[in-house]
């Protein structure tokens, strides 16, 4: 009977200490199955401040958004002549003062030009914008009013063609299409064969004046990418 007692006593200290055993594992092998802290973000560098564009790059984007603006319509050959004609007197003020200057530009003839430059730059997308738009109809004279305006608009884009040579390619588009809308509205919207026969003489002259001016040895100086 005592040997009896004993074995059943000493059973619960028995199960007791199992049971410390077996937690003691449990909490080492959660403990070592916890993931490791994640490291730290890395604050992302600041961006760098775009470089200001240069009176010659300035020129040329401006040249670029006239020649979209030809191509798309939304510039008529009046408003584009008007443009050209005030980037013509910008280019003639900065070769002037380029000259005096050793072919450098002081730094407060560069904040003139710019000044002028945001003043055209104004007018280009007011001009984009508004109601005045080129429509050439589906008809001969129509599409032939659009392929010069597309010759035109792929001079300004290469530099072929200057400001002051599309002014003066556009003034002659702009008095060609005076013609026809009067010629249109006192016939109840159609030209007569010899008005047809007229305008397509005129544009012939304008296409050789294209051709001309788009090769002859004044360019538009492309601008060089900064480093």
């Amino acid at each position: 009977m005592k040997f009896t007692w004993m074995k059943w006593s000493a059973l619960p200290v028995a199960l007791l200490m199992a049971g410390s055993v077996a937690m003691a594992q449990d909490q080492s092998s959660s403990g070592s199955q916890q993931p490791a802290p994640a490291p730290a973000a890395t604050p992302a560098p600041a961006p760098e401040a775009r470089p200001k564009p240069t009176i010659a790059q300035r020129k040329e984007n401006q040249q670029d958004r006239i020649a979209n603006g030809v191509q798309s319509g939304q510039l008529t050959a009046g408003e584009t002549a008007n443009l050209e004609k005030k980037e013509a007197i910008i280019n003639k003020e900065t070769a002037a003062d380029r000259a005096a200057n050793g072919g450098k530009l002081t730094a407060a003839e560069k904040q003139q030009v710019n000044q002028q430059q945001n003043k055209v730059s104004k007018q280009i997308y007011a001009d984009k914008h508004n109601a005045n738009t080129a429509h050439y109809g589906n008809n001969k004279v129509g599409q032939r009013r659009e392929n010069q305006q597309d010759r035109i608009a792929q001079g300004i884009k290469s530099g072929q063609l200057t400001a002051g040579e599309t002014a003066k390619l556009e003034n002659q588009q702009k008095g060609i299409n005076k013609q026809v809308a009067a010629d249109r509205k006192a016939n109840g919207g159609t030209l007569t064969a010899s008005e047809k026969k007229q305008i397509n003489k005129e544009q012939n002259g304008a296409s050789k004046n294209i051709h001309q001016k788009k090769h002859n040895a004044n360019t538009q100086p492309q601008a060089q990418p900064k480093p």
